[in-house]
C-alpha cells in the first residue's frame, strides 16, 4: 500500500510517470522501508499505463466486489413463508458467489498489499 501511495503522491505532485527512485525518495523521507521485490512488481504492473486509466479500471473491479452483508440477508418472516426451498437456493447462490470471489482474487493484482 505504501508503494502505491508513494507512486500516486509523485504523480499528484506533477510527475506524469514517476520512477522507482522517485518512490524511494518519498518513502525514505518518512522513514519507510522499501521492499525492492514489491517495488519491481508495482512498476511491472503500471508500466506504460496512465494513472487515471488505472484508477478507472480499479473502480470497475470494485463495482463487482461485495460491500457488506446487507445484500444477502433475508428477513425471518420472508424465510419462514418461503419454506425450505429458499434455504437450499440461498446455499447455491452463496457457493456460486464464493467461487466467483475466489476467481476474482486469483486474477486481480492487489494494489493494497504491503
Amino acid at each position: 500500500m505504501k508503494l502505491v501511495a508513494a507512486y500516486l503522491l509523485a504523480n499528484l505532485a506533477g510527475n506524469p510517470s514517476p520512477t522507482k527512485d522517485d518512490v524511494r525518495k518519498i518513502l525514505d523521507s518518512v522513514g519507510a522501508e522499501v521492499e525492492e521485490a514489491k517495488l519491481e512488481l508495482l512498476f511491472k504492473e503500471v508500466e506504460g499505463k496512465n494513472v487515471a486509466e488505472l484508477i478507472a479500471a480499479g473502480r470497475e473491479k470494485f463495482a463487482y466486489a461485495p460491500s457488506g452483508a446487507g445484500a444477502g440477508v433475508e428477513s425471518a418472516p420472508t424465510a419462514a413463508a418461503s419454506g425450505g426451498g429458499a434455504a437450499a437456493e440461498k446455499k447455491k447462490e452463496e457457493k456460486a458467489e464464493e467461487k466467483m470471489e475466489e476467481e476474482e482474487e486469483d486474477n486481480m493484482f492487489s494494489l493494497f498489499d504491503d
